[in-house]
């Protein structure tokens, strides 16, 4: 086995831990190998070693790696933030950005995508820590950013995302993820749409997230080990 099957191996021994720990099944758990500034070839073992769902931060990254013509069962997802200018390129290539943060990109990818054939899976992000800049700032502007999302035939909104603080208290990482939780519960509440993603959890902190409700943990150097920032 290579180094990075050992890992997916290893983080999903993880999972299954902090399933058990919350009385829950490791079927509610989607793992996103977060692939930024790896190459092809270590996607391409990740994928030989039954990962099938990959997370880029960059579009013009994510289109030297991947062909949309090409993706040979590949899943990818936008992890990280989107200008307006990328955003047709965007709609393009990836099964799902998960990092819809504000009203403009909602309108304008609901105007890219007003005559696709099939909508496109679109996560709100959420802020819940000071570390980010990015994301509705509470609960009211995110049902807003809802409500206008269901405007738009071409976008299907999936679920909700996060990034939790960067830091060792576990207290401030918990309260991050319930925030999301209890904006999931809002969105159900107030539009009968469950919201079914919660994508939180990166490789210091999913097994607290998985704990505390994640459905899709982003890991990246857990799984590809350390990189250099391109």
């Amino acid at each position: 086995m290579s180094k990075i099957s050992d890992a997916i191996e290893c983080v999903w021994g993880k999972i299954v831990s902090a399933c058990i720990r919350a009385g829950r099944s490791q079927t509610e758990i989607q793992l996103c190998g977060v692939s930024k500034f790896h190459s092809r070839a270590e996607i391409d073992e990740a994928f030989s070693a039954g990962l099938q769902l990959f997370g880029e931060n960059r579009v013009q990254e994510a289109t030297e790696k991947f062909a949309v013509q090409e993706k040979n069962g590949f899943q990818i997802h936008l992890i990280g933030g989107l200008q307006r200018n990328k955003a047709k390129r965007a709609v393009e290539l990836f099964d799902c950005i998960q990092s819809v943060d504000r009203l403009s990109l909602i309108d304008e990818l609901g105007a890219l995508t007003r005559d696709k054939q099939s909508p496109l899976p679109i996560l709100l992000e959420i802020h819940t820590a000071e570390d980010s800049k990015s994301g509705f700032p509470d609960i009211d502007s995110l049902l807003f950013g809802v409500e206008r999302v269901f405007s738009y035939k071409g976008l299907l909104l999936q679920g909700l995302m996060t990034m939790a603080p960067n830091s060792n208290d576990e207290k401030s990482i918990r309260a991050s993820f319930r925030a999301v939780a209890a904006a999931q519960k809002a969105v159900s509440t107030r539009f009968s749409n469950s919201c079914p993603i919660l994508s939180m959890g990166m490789s210091n902190d999913f097994e607290i997230a998985i704990e505390e409700g994640s459905t899709m943990v982003r890991i990246g150097t857990a799984i590809f080990g350390k990189t250099r920032q391109k």
